[in-house]
C-alpha cells in the first residue's frame, strides 16, 4: 500500500480535530449541568446563572488557549429545533411597500395596476419583485415613463424626467437592496438583545427573504412582534457625563439607604463572577474608580475599602456601572456616564426605573444603552443620558424626516462618514437642534438603542450634513442604513414558521439516539457474523471510526444536527456498508482464483475501486442536489449525507486497508468469510434476461396501479405544498379526532384537517384560515382561536392562558405561506429532474454508453412512482403520516440515490465480464454479472433496510412517513436495479446491435 505514512498522519490528524471540536459539546454540557443543579428546577434561575458566567473562562485547552462560556456555546455541535425545541421564521421584506414609499405612495393608475400584477406574476415565479413590477408597468403601458412618478423630492438627485424606465429600475434595485440590508441589521440587533443562545440569522437566496433560527425560545408572541414590529428612529439631544454624574452619586446613596446593595443576587453567583471579572481588570482601572467615587463621596466613606465585596455594598451602583473617567480619574466628556458587563445590564435598568430613584433625577432625563459592545466578546455596553426637550416627552426629530444617506469620506478621502439630507420640516428641526447643542452629543437612536451619538461642531443649516468619527466602513454603511430606514418602511412578514416545543424536542433526541444506537448494533452484528470475527471486525473499527468522523467534522463546520440528520447518518451506516461488502467480495473472488492472502488482499482492493467510486459518488451528486435545493431539515439530511459518504469512502477504503497491512505484517491470519454464509449465494446460476418479460409485466401493473391512485386519489399534499397552518397539540386525556375537528370548526368557519398523531391523546391539527392574510398579529389571533375552540370543546380547562397553552398544550407549529409553498413545489420539481440529469450525465460519462444511462434513468422514475403510488394507495389507510412534503422529496432523491448506487455496481461488473470474456454471448455475461453481486446486493440491502426499520419503529412520529419512503424505496431500488435497469439496458444495446447489423447488410 503505497502513502501509508501519509494515510495514517492525516487519520490522526483529522480524529485530534474531531477531538478537539467534539471537547467544546461536552465542556458545554458541564457547565449546563452545573446550571441546572443551581437552578433547582427554576428556569429564570438556570438563564440567570449561564447569562452571570457568560464571559467568563470556563475552558482552558492545553493550556494553549481560554475559552469562555460564550465561545465555548458557539464552538459546540448545533442540535436543530425538532432536537432542542425552538422557533424557525423565515420572513420575508414587503417589497410593494417599499416601492409604494418611495413614490410618495403615487395614485398613477398605471402605476397601481403594475403593482397589483407583479404581485400575482410573483405567485408563480422566482424573479426580484422591482423587476417583475419594471415587466408588468411595461406591459400595461409602454409609453409610460416611471421617471414622472419617482421623481420625487427625496430622489430628485438621482432621477428627473428624462431617466429611462431602465435608470430608474436601477435606482428602485439599489434603495430596496439597501433597506433590505437595513432590515436584517435591524434584526440582527434585536436578535442580539433578545439573549437567545445560538441564534442563527441568514439572508436566503430570494433576495428579499430573511431566516431567523431561535433555539430554546418559549415565548412565540414575543419573538413574532419582536420580528415584525417597525423599526423606530428617533434624535435625542444628551445629557453631559459630568452633569449626569452627580445625580448617578445621590440615586447609589439612595440604593444604598434601600439595603439593595446587601442583596446577593442568585445566591453568590453574581457575586463570584462579579469578583472574577474584577481581577481581570487591570490595577489602573480600580484605582481610577476608586479615586472617582472618593473624590466625589461624603468624607466618612473615603477609607480604602477591604476588598470587592465590601465595595459592592457601599457603591451598589457604581459596582456594576463602571463611570465614564480617564486614567486619573477625571470625568470624561460626552453622552456616556458609564459601562457595564450584559449580564448586569437588566438589574442597572432596575435600579434607575425605580420611583425612589427617578425622583432624584431630572424629569427630562433618561437613560438607553448602546446598541453594540465596546470589546469584541460582547461583554460590555456602555450607557447614555439623553434628555427630553419636548412638551410631549417624544423625540425632537425621527427618521421619517430623513431623504437620504449613504456611506461617504471626509476631505482627505481618508476617513469613513456618513452624509445625510433632511426634507424641509427635518431640516429646520435640526437646525436648531444643532445650534442649541454646539459642543454636546446628539444621538441617534433605533428601537431604544443608541447607534451613534455624534458630536456637533457647529449649527447645520439646509437639512444636509456628515456624520464624523466612525471606527470603520462598515460601522459607516450599517449607519447609513439605519438612517434610510426612516425614509422607506420596510416592514417584514412572517411567510413561513416552524415551532418546536422543548418536550418534543427532549422527545426527539431520545427517540433520535434510541434509533441509532439499535442501528449501529444491528449493523455491527450483521457484519461479525456475515464476514466472521476477523475481518468484520476490521470493518466494525471502520464503522466506528466513521461515525466518530461523521459527528466531529459537524460539529467542526458548525453543521445543525437534526432529526433527518440523525436520519442521515444512520442512513449512512447502511451504505457505508457497501464499499466494505464490495471489498471482502473481491477479496473472495481473488482467495478463490488461487491467490495468496496478500496479493488477494492487494487486488481485492484494486478491483473494487471502480464499482465503489462510481456507486458513492451518483448517490453524492444526489447528496448535492438536496443541499443545493433543500432547506431547513433538508439541508441538514444532504450535509450528513455528504460527509457520511466521504468518511465512509475514507474509513472503508485506507483505515480498514491499513488494519490488514499491520496484521500481515505480523502474519496475523485473516479470514474474510464465516462458516455459516462462506457458501451463501456463492454459486448461483439464475437466468435473469429470460425471465425480463415477467419482471416488466409486473412493474408494468405496479405503475399502471400507481399512475390510476394519482390521478384518482392523488396525494396528501403537506402545508410545505399548499400553504397552511400546523399544530401538534397534546392533551391530558385520549380525544376523538371528530370531536376535535367540530369544535375547531366552530370558531374557524371550517373544518380543519385533524389526524392522531403518536399517541391518542395526540393529534396534528391542519388549517388554511386566513393563510393569505399578511396582517401583523394573524398568527397570535390564529392561535389564539385555535385555543378557544379546544376550550369550547372541553379539551383544555377554560382558565388555560394563551402562554400556558402555548407550554404546556402545543408541541410544535408550522406555517408555510402561499408564495413560499409554490416556491417548494418549484424547488421539488427541479431538485428530482436535475438528479436523474446529472445521474445519466455521470454514468453516460463513466461508462461510455447511454443505453446504461437510460436503464439507469428508466429505472429511478420506475422507482419514483411506485413509491409515489404507495403513498397515494396508503395515506389514510395506514396509522402514521404519508404527507408529501420538502421531508418526502428528501426521502425520493435519497431513493434514487440508493437505487443508481446498486444499479452502478451491477453495470459496473457487466463491463468488467464483457472486457473479461469477449467472446461469451452479452446475454450470459450479463447474467453472470448479476449473479456475481447477488452476495453484496444481498448485504447491502438487508443491513440498510435493517437500519431503516430500526428508525421507523423507534425514531418517533417526526419522521415515521419519511423513513418509510426509504423503506418502501430500498426494496423497489434493489429490484429495479437487477429486473430493470439492466434488461432495459441489454434490450436497447440488442435492438442497436441488430439496426447496425441490418446496415451492414
Amino acid at each position: 500500500m503505497q502513502n501509508k505514512g501519509a494515510i495514517l498522519t492525516f487519520a490522526i490528524l483529522l480524529a485530534a480535530v474531531c477531538v478537539y471540536q467534539l471537547t467544546f459539546t461536552w465542556k458545554a454540557k458541564q457547565v449546563e449541568k452545573a446550571a441546572v443543579e443551581y437552578a433547582q428546577g427554576d428556569p429564570d434561575q438556570e438563564y440567570f446563572y449561564l447569562d452571570s458566567i457568560s464571559g467568563e473562562v470556563v475552558y482552558n485547552f492545553l493550556g494553549l488557549k481560554k475559552f469562555t462560556y460564550k465561545d465555548v456555546k458557539e464552538l459546540e455541535m448545533n442540535l436543530g429545533l425538532d432536537l432542542k425545541g425552538g422557533m424557525n421564521v423565515t420572513l420575508e421584506v414587503e417589497m410593494e411597500d417599499l416601492i409604494r414609499a418611495m413614490s410618495n405612495y403615487s395614485n398613477d393608475s398605471t402605476f397601481n395596476a403594475a403593482i397589483a400584477r407583479a404581485k400575482e406574476l410573483q405567485e408563480n415565479s422566482q424573479t426580484d419583485f422591482v423587476d417583475l413590477f419594471g415587466q408588468a408597468f411595461e406591459e400595461i403601458d409602454p409609453n409610460a415613463k416611471l421617471a414622472s412618478i419617482f421623481n420625487t423630492l427625496e430622489l430628485r438627485d438621482r432621477i428627473n424626467f428624462n431617466s429611462t424606465n431602465a435608470e430608474v429600475l436601477d435606482v428602485i434595485h439599489e434603495e430596496t437592496s439597501a433597506a433590505i440590508d437595513n432590515a436584517f441589521n435591524i434584526l440582527r440587533t434585536r436578535i442580539d438583545r433578545f439573549g437567545v443562545a445560538q441564534p442563527n440569522i441568514q439572508r436566503l437566496q430570494t433576495k428579499e427573504r430573511i431566516l431567523v433560527e431561535l433555539p430554546g425560545v418559549s415565548d412565540q408572541n414575543r419573538v413574532r412582534n419582536l420580528l415584525q414590529g417597525t423599526a423606530t428612529l428617533e434624535f435625542w439631544e444628551t445629557y453631559d457625563n459630568q452633569e449626569a454624574y452627580p445625580y448617578l452619586l445621590q440615586a447609589n446613596e439612595k440604593i444604598k439607604e434601600m439595603g439593595l446593595g446587601d442583596e446577593t443576587d442568585a445566591d453568590e453567583v453574581s457575586d463570584e463572577a462579579a469578583v472574577a471579572t474584577e481581577a481581570d481588570t487591570t490595577s489602573a482601572e480600580e484605582s481610577s474608580l476608586l479615586s472617582e467615587l472618593e473624590a466625589g463621596a461624603e468624607s466618612d466613606t473615603t477609607a480604602a475599602l477591604d476588598n470587592l465585596a465590601d465595595f459592592k455594598k457601599e457603591y451598589p451602583l457604581f459596582a456594576l456601572l463602571n463611570p465614564s473617567t480617564d486614567q486619573a480619574g477625571q470625568l470624561l466628556q460626552g453622552p456616556w456616564v458609564g459601562m457595564a458587563q450584559a449580564r448586569d445590564t437588566a438589574k442597572i435598568n432596575e435600579y434607575l426605573q425605580m420611583q425612589q430613584i427617578r425622583n432624584i433625577f431630572p424629569r427630562n432625563m433618561f437613560f438607553r444603552w448602546a446598541a453594540n459592545s465596546v470589546d469584541e466578546a460582547g461583554n460590555f455596553y456602555r450607557l447614555a443620558a439623553l434628555k427630553v426637550t419636548t412638551r410631549d416627552g417624544r423625540a425632537p426629530l425621527t427618521g421619517e424626516v430623513i431623504t437620504d444617506a449613504r456611506q461617504d469620506y471626509d476631505q482627505m478621502g481618508s476617513n469613513p462618514e456618513v452624509a445625510m439630507s433632511m426634507n424641509a420640516e427635518g431640516s429646520k428641526t435640526w437646525q436648531r437642534m444643532t445650534k442649541e447643542n454646539i459642543g454636546k452629543s446628539i444621538a441617534i437612536v433605533l428601537d431604544d438603542y443608541v447607534r451613534s451619538a455624534p458630536n456637533v461642531i457647529n449649527e447645520i443649516s439646509g437639512g444636509r450634513s456628515s456624520i464624523t468619527g466612525l471606527e470603520s466602513i462598515d460601522e459607516a454603511k450599517d449607519l447609513a442604513n439605519i438612517l434610510k430606514s426612516g425614509k422607506m418602511p420596510a416592514p417584514a412578514r412572517i411567510i413561513q414558521e416552524e415551532i418546536v416545543g422543548p418536550s418534543l424536542g427532549q422527545e426527539a433526541i431520545n427517540s433520535g439516539f434510541f434509533s441509532f444506537m439499535i442501528a449501529f448494533i444491528l449493523v455491527l452484528a450483521y457484519m461479525l457474523f456475515f464476514y466472521s470475527k476477523n475481518a468484520g471486525l476490521v470493518a466494525n473499527i471502520a464503522l466506528i471510526a466513521n461515525m466518530f468522523f461523521i459527528i466531529g467534522i459537524l460539529a467542526s463546520l458548525g453543521a445543525v444536527l437534526t432529526l433527518p440528520g440523525i436520519a442521515g447518518i444512520v442512513l449512512t451506516i447502511g451504505m457505508s456498508v457497501d464499499a466494505n461488502v464490495l471489498i471482502y467480495e473481491r477479496v473472495q473472488e481473488e482467495i478463490r482464483s488461487g491467490k495468496g492472502i496478500k496479493l488477494a488482499i492487494s487486488d481485492g482492493y484494486k478491483n473494487a475501486y471502480s464499482a465503489i467510486i462510481d456507486g458513492q459518488v451518483t448517490t453524492l451528486l444526489t447528496g448535492i442536489v438536496l443541499y443545493l435545493f433543500g432547506s431547513g431539515p433538508i439541508k441538514g439530511f444532504a450535509t450528513t449525507l455528504i460527509i457520511g459518504i466521504l468518511t465512509s469512502l475514507f474509513s472503508a477504503i485506507f483505515i480498514t486497508r491499513l488494519i490488514f497491512e499491520w496484521r500481515l505484517g505480523r502474519n496475523k491470519k485473516i479470514l474474510f468469510t464465516s462458516t455459516l454464509t462462506d457458501n451463501w449465494l456463492r454459486s448461483t446460476a439464475i437466468k435473469f434476461l429470460e425471465k425480463r418479460r415477467t419482471f416488466y409485466i409486473i412493474s408494468g401493473a405496479l405503475i399502471v396501479l400507481s399512475v390510476g391512485s394519482l390521478a384518482v386519489r392523488g396525494l396528501n399534499y403537506g402545508i410545505d405544498f399548499k400553504g397552511g397552518r400546523t399544530y401538534v397539540v397534546r392533551f391530558e386525556q385520549d380525544v376523538q379526532v371528530a370531536d376535535v375537528q367540530q369544535a375547531l370548526a366552530d370558531v374557524y368557519g371550517e373544518a380543519p384537517e385533524v389526524k392522531v398523531y403518536g399517541e391518542n391523546n395526540q393529534v396534528r391539527i391542519t388549517t388554511e384560515y386566513k393563510i393569505e392574510d399578511n396582517s401583523e398579529n394573524i398568527d397570535n389571533e390564529v392561535e389564539e382561536m385555535l385555543m378557544v375552540g379546544l376550550q369550547n370543546g372541553g379539551f383544555i380547562d377554560k382558565n388555560v392562558t394563551l402562554e400556558q397553552f402555548t407550554d404546556e398544550y402545543q408541541m410544535s407549529s408550522q406555517k408555510v405561506g402561499p408564495t413560499i409553498s409554490d416556491d417548494i413545489r418549484k424547488e421539488s420539481a427541479i431538485a428530482i429532474g436535475f438528479s436523474l440529469i446529472i445521474i445519466f450525465i455521470y454514468i453516460l460519462i463513466r461508462f461510455n454508453n447511454w443505453q446504461y444511462g437510460l436503464g439507469a434513468v428508466a429505472a429511478l422514475a420506475h422507482d419514483s412512482l411506485i413509491v409515489l403510488g404507495i403513498f397515494s394507495l396508503a395515506y389514510g389507510v395506514l396509522p402514521f403520516s404519508l404527507e408529501i412534503d420538502q421531508a418526502f422529496i428528501a426521502a425520493i432523491l435519497t431513493v434514487l440515490g440508493y437505487s443508481i448506487n446498486d444499479t452502478v455496481v451491477v453495470f459496473d461488473r457487466i463491463r468488467e465480464y464483457l472486457h473479461l470474456h469477449p467472446k461469451r454471448q452479452r446475454e450470459e455475461n450479463t447474467d453472470s454479472a448479476l449473479n456475481s453481486t447477488l452476495r453484496r446486493t444481498f448485504s447491502t440491502s438487508l443491513s440498510t433496510f435493517v437500519v431503516l426499520l430500526a428508525i421507523f419503529l423507534f425514531g418517533g412520529e417526526t419522521i415515521r412517513g419519511f423513513t418509510f419512503a426509504l423503506l418502501v424505496g430500498v426494496v423497489v431500488g434493489t429490484y429495479s436495479s437487477i429486473f430493470i435497469a439492466t434488461p432495459i439496458a441489454f434490450d436497447t444495446q440488442k435492438r442497436i446491435a441488430k439496426v447496425a447489423a441490418k446496415r451492414k447488410k
